[in-house]
């Protein structure tokens, strides 16, 4: 049987609490009866991301793969629907899925990201040139993002109530809007939802595929949004905060042949969402200590920087 690596263990029941404890528990069981339904051999380290574990496999029909078995989530619902819509384009290949225990059997790629190239015009233009590829029409069933958009407004004007910030009322204003606007008038295509450097892996059968999808039916310009959310800490070591930064979305609209005016709005309305979530719930990896504030202020002048025009 396999191990879980103690790290994810401890952070999933640190996040789920008895459920993820059960969860883990039942784990080596489920990838052992998986292994054979599918005749795969581990072939290699488990490894894992923050919901749920890679195991490098070999599958006699294809070779070189990977299984994934995440926590149930919600959130992971309609990761395999958009892998099934792409048949490959853009993302690794989906060789089986088991949706009762959120497990698949994917194309192996390397472990190296995009994010570990030090060019950040490459990152950017390589990110848009994927989130191109996959927008395609969506297929039935995928939640549509434009059914989010009230609640994307309520919860932005309750933050601002309720918070102790330094946001401009004209910075909040920028974002309801565009939740209000964009939100309700989205393409109903097929797009990855939370695209960012490190969900996209070095590969074999093309440069660059993408991974960890969520599965949503909505605007291409939103997948810039979250890339450049993604990029804030990149983007601090700029000596020209604001140029690097409208660099960055015309070098992604221009990759991706998305609307750069979009881009702009979906990218200035997470900033917004990304200050407001870390008051809430601390920023990842600075929730103590001196590096508390930083980051939150940073995603607060990236918000402001983006209520400027392209």
């Amino acid at each position: 049987m396999i191990e879980v690596p103690e790290t994810f263990a401890r952070s999933t029941i640190e996040r789920e609490g008895e459920p993820g404890a059960a969860w883990l528990a039942e784990l080596p069981r489920i990838v052992e009866e998986l292994s054979g339904r599918w005749n795969c051999v581990p072939d290699g380290e488990v490894m894992h991301g923050d919901v749920g574990i890679i195991v490098p496999v070999l599958r006699t029909s294809v070779g070189v793969a990977v299984m994934k078995v995440s926590f149930p989530h919600p959130g992971n619902v309609h990761e395999p629907d958009a892998f099934e819509a792409w048949g490959g384009r853009g993302a690794v290949l989906l060789h089986e899925r088991d949706d009762e225990h959120f497990a698949m059997v994917l194309e192996r790629a390397r472990s190296s990201t995009l994010a570990e190239l030090e060019d950040g015009d490459e990152v950017v233009r390589v990110a848009g040139r994927i989130s191109h590829q996959l927008a395609i029409p969506a297929p039935p069933g995928l939640p549509r993002l434009q059914e989010r958009a009230d609640a994307w407004v309520s919860q932005l004007r309750q933050d601002a109530r309720e918070l102790t910030h330094t946001l401009p009322r004209y910075v909040v204003d920028a974002a309801v809007a565009t939740a209000q606007e964009l939100g309700h008038d989205q393409p109903d295509s097929l797009i990855h939802g939370d695209l960012h450097a490190r969900n996209i892996l070095r590969a074999d059968r093309e440069p660059w595929l993408a991974v960890d999808p969520k599965g949503h039916a909505g605007d291409p310009a939103y997948d810039g949004g979250t890339l450049l959310k993604s990029q804030a800490l990149t983007l601090i070591e700029a000596s020209d905060l604001r140029k690097a930064l409208f660099r960055a979305l015309h070098v992604f609209a221009e990759a991706a042949e998305v609307d750069r005016e979009r881009a702009r709005r979906w990218a200035q309305f997470h900033a917004v969402q990304a200050s407001f979530w870390d008051r809430r719930h601390g920023f990842r990896g600075a929730r103590t200590g001196s590096r508390l504030d930083w980051p939150t202020q940073f995603v607060d002048s990236l918000a402001e920087l983006l209520v400027d025009r392209v």
